[in-house]
């Protein structure tokens, strides 16, 4: 049975403010819990399920079957992020990320003030699918242990670098060495440009897209010619078009 104490605690780690205090975050549903225990990179703390999880997935933790608490769908409605809850939600402890890292050698990319979590759940998981290790984010970009986050990455999280930085601080002494390609409405088309995988692609807010600082610290403004008639791109899509891209 879920204690009140339990029930609180699941719930405050909805709150970036928790998250960081206690350093741990929430995955809810089969497939991703699934594929985070597989993983073993993220530490599991606990296991919320019903017994049908239970008695399908307990292999998964059986060596810490101590940690895994069977509850019933109406206390798993309580502390689900979703309306439809799906048998589990577990808690793991987040990772310290790399702060230091080598980004010359492949494409980094660096996403300024995403505030949609989709939106970045969606980036990370087509990095991973691209073979990009690092993305570096602005201290105002959504946090990816966001539980809307966690979900879209499909289990990505893990095998992604994400650090918060101040963008011009980073990219300063960078700009020089790399190509770095500035995603706007207004650049050159992408399939005119020549790339190469060692460089930084930034992409901008969903309504803003980059600030012109950092458009002036880029290399080359490039562009996704237009075809149809509609005015922009989701920055998601944007990213994994170009990271295609990048990586031919």
């Amino acid at each position: 049975m879920l204690t009140k104490s339990s029930i609180k605690y699941i719930q405050s780690l909805q709150h970036k403010k928790f998250r960081d205090e206690l350093g741990e975050f929430i995955a809810e549903g089969p497939k991703i819990v699934n594929e985070l225990l597989e993983q073993q990179i993220f530490e599991c703390k606990c296991i919320y399920a019903v017994k049908e999880w239970i008695a399908e997935y307990s292999y998964l933790l059986q060596n810490r079957t101590e940690i895994i608490e069977e509850i019933e769908f109406f206390e798993l409605e309580k502390i689900a992020n979703y309306s439809t809850p799906n048998q589990v939600i577990g808690l793991f402890k987040k990772k310290k990320p790399i702060v230091t890292f080598d980004w010359s050698t492949s494409c980094t990319v660096l996403l300024e003030d995403i505030q949609d979590p989709g939106n970045l759940g969606t980036i990370i998981r087509s990095a991973d699918w691209f073979g990009i290790k690092n993305i570096v984010c602005s201290k105002n970009t959504v946090d990816i242990y966001n539980p809307k986050v966690v979900q879209s990455t499909m289990a990505s999280l893990g095998r992604i670098n994400v650090i918060y930085e101040n963008l011009k601080e980073w990219l300063s002494d960078k700009k020089e060495i790399v190509p770095v390609y500035a995603a706007v409405l207004d650049g050159e088309p992408l399939h005119e440009i020549k790339t190469v995988k060692a460089s930084v692609l930034m992409i901008g807010n969903e309504g803003n897209g980059l600030s012109d600082e950092l458009i002036q610290m880029s290399s080359v403004k490039i562009t996704i010619p237009k075809i149809g008639l509609a005015e922009s791109l989701n920055a998601a899509v944007a990213t994994a078009i170009i990271l295609y891209e990048l990586q031919k």
